[in-house]
């Protein structure tokens, strides 16, 4: 039960529905009740994430739409209702449309390519900062993010808004001690952004393989993180400022570090 028919395609009704279970515990991070899938909402993420060659396994859409011309044939469709819909969606003025995807990993061995520039978001807690350093990242040539145990997922519902898609194509990667072993391994310099008794990042040379160690929001990078750098430095700042921002600190350094590979 939980069905009505809209045209051809049955619409379900019922909030207890499996399926719509499913995407409504992917929107919430709940990996386990969603079997590892992500929801991503809204038809500019559905297209940069299959622009980036991602595989929708879902596509959701509300009663009150049409399915996008875009969506793959063979890409399974579900119509639900439209308070259904709203039941699952984290936005309040839903799009319509929701989709869940198997999220894309990758490996370190797959950011040690070329001259690697990695950044590290250590303890990160807002979504929105961190989703706007993988951004960055992609903007300024990094080959990886990693993000350490007690940073907010990359596949949280903010993060993956404020990567503007960029969450699909930037590899991502866990920093655990096997993973920061391998960069050592790799000859990858570790740079510690620090608020002041640092080294200025612009006469700092970032042009060999280099990881920037962005820290938590409040607290910045613990020492046990302060301790594996090889260098600290930081971004001057003429104004009346403590320090800045997380993203904005991690986009600033990741520009320094492009800048000088550019100009070699």
């Amino acid at each position: 039960m939980g069905f009505t028919q809209s045209g051809e395609q049955a619409v379900v009704t019922s909030r207890s529905n499996a399926r719509v279970k499913q995407l409504r515990a992917a929107f919430a991070g709940q990996a386990r009740l969603s079997s590892g899938l992500v929801a991503i909402e809204g038809e500019h993420l559905l297209e940069e994430a299959l622009r980036s060659g991602q595989v929708l396994k879902t596509v959701f859409v509300s009663e009150r739409r049409e399915t996008p011309s875009w969506v793959p044939r063979g890409v399974e469709v579900i119509r639900l209702a439209g308070d259904v819909f709203a039941s699952c969606v984290e936005t309040q003025t839903p799009q319509g449309i929701a989709a869940l995807l198997v999220p894309p990993t990758a490996s370190v061995e797959a950011m040690l390519v070329g001259t690697p520039l990695i950044l590290i978001a250590v303890g990160l807690q807002d979504p929105g900062n961190l989703g706007t350093l993988i951004r960055s990242a992609e903007a300024f040539g990094a080959t990886g993010v990693m993000t350490s145990p007690g940073t907010v997922s990359p596949w949280n519902q903010k993060a993956i808004r404020a990567s503007a898609g960029s969450v699909f194509r930037m590899p991502l990667a866990v920093a655990g001690s096997e993973e920061m072993k391998l960069l050592e391994a790799h000859a990858v310099r570790l740079f510690a952004a620090m608020p002041e008794d640092a080294k200025d990042a612009g006469s700092t040379d970032l042009t060999g393989p280099a990881a920037l160690l962005i820290g938590n929001e409040g607290a910045g990078l613990g020492e046990g993180w302060v301790s594996m750098a090889d260098a600290r430095i930081t971004i001057p700042c003429p104004g009346r400022v403590e320090s800045l921002n997380a993203a904005v600190a991690g986009s600033l350094l990741l520009y320094e570090a492009s800048r000088q590979r550019r100009v070699l």
